[in-house]
């Protein structure tokens, strides 16, 4: 199965993307001539984020328009919040904005999963990415004394007891929600999914024993593994966790499925692509440096990079690989 994520720690994948995101920005690199006269760019940029203040999404979104100030001389950026539909708001102000370069958007992972599951019809071909950032795989975890203490036993009793592992998510149709179900596809077995209103809930459901696992972030269950009473059994990324060290990947458990939640950039389609090329070496060099890494590894935000062409050929693998996935999903 094609898998939508990569790496939780440091690449410097070299290439073309840009970002969405924050707080106020002032300065610049290399700037460009473009319409409207003067160079670019040279008024505020209103950077789109499609989720709440305060959540993950806006907070990396924050520090990174926050770093940026450096990087230009005529403009400031602000972070404005367009929430609701599941993202699906944020991501059409985005789509539908003047396509000149002054509007950033936050993308994250649902803009490839939203149009599946009959949310909304935008979708990454909407919009022209410029960077991704993030990468945050997800992570299986259940009560410390469940009756499987490895991977393969979750899915040996899974396999003779179909339906009996009710898993908690986050909210139906999340991305949460679609890992569980992708990751039941393809280690065949049956789940009983459950769905929360956010992810502290979904984590304390095991804790409560209302349910038998959830799948989610790992910071957001890390708490509760350290000091009990969990344990994750494996983290469906492509390489293991700094913040988790001891868990296993899906792959290395045989389970060949990767999937998580992830952060990018973007812009409206017919943006011109020298003031795609600005935005991204301004938002490029805040992603290398060392204020940022900084900020992503003390926060248990993954780190990753993926350049122009690399996050739009990601996302429209993100894309079919969902296909498969959402048809098993009733939201």
């Amino acid at each position: 199965m094609p898998h939508n994520g990569a790496v939780n720690r440091r690449q410097f994948v070299k290439g073309a993307g840009t970002i969405g995101g924050a707080v106020a920005l002032a300065g610049c690199t290399d700037v460009l001539s473009g319409g409207g006269g003067g160079n670019f760019p040279n008024q505020d940029i209103t950077m789109i984020c499609p989720w709440a203040e305060g959540g993950g999404t806006d907070r990396t979104a924050r520090e990174l328009a926050n770093l940026v100030s450096d990087e230009f001389d005529e403009a400031d950026a602000f972070v404005e919040n367009r929430t609701g539909g599941t993202g699906s708001v944020g991501f059409n102000a985005v789509a539908n904005a003047e396509p000149d370069g002054y509007t950033v958007g936050v993308l994250t992972v649902e803009i490839t999963t939203i149009s599946h599951l009959g949310i909304a019809d935008v979708s990454h071909e909407d919009v022209q990415g410029i960077m991704q950032y993030n990468f945050d795989p997800a992570a299986l975890t259940v009560r410390e004394d469940a009756p499987y203490d490895t991977l393969q036993e979750f899915v040996d009793y899974a396999d003779e007891n179909p339906g009996e592992i009710s898993v908690s998510n986050s909210g139906p149709g999340g991305i949460w929600h679609l890992s569980a179900v992708g990751f039941g596809l393809e280690a065949d077995i049956e789940l009983d999914h459950v769905g929360y209103d956010g992810g502290a809930p979904a984590t304390q459901a095991v804790v409560n024993e209302e349910v038998e696992a959830t799948t989610s972030s790992a910071p957001e269950v890390l708490p509760q593994v350290e000091d009990g009473p969990l344990k994750t059994l494996a983290v469906f990324g492509e390489e293991r966790l700094d913040i988790m060290p001891d868990v296993p990947t899906l792959q290395e458990e045989n389970v060949d499925f990767t999937m998580g939640a992830w952060r990018g950039l973007g812009v409206p389609n017919d943006t011109d692509e020298d003031r795609i090329e600005t935005l991204h070496e301004a938002y490029n060099n805040v992603y290398e440096s060392d204020e940022f890494q900084s900020f992503m590894d003390e926060n248990g935000f993954g780190l990753i990079y993926r350049d122009t062409s690399e996050f739009n050929d990601f996302m429209q693998d993100s894309y079919d690989s969902f296909e498969e996935i959402a048809a098993e999903v009733d939201v």
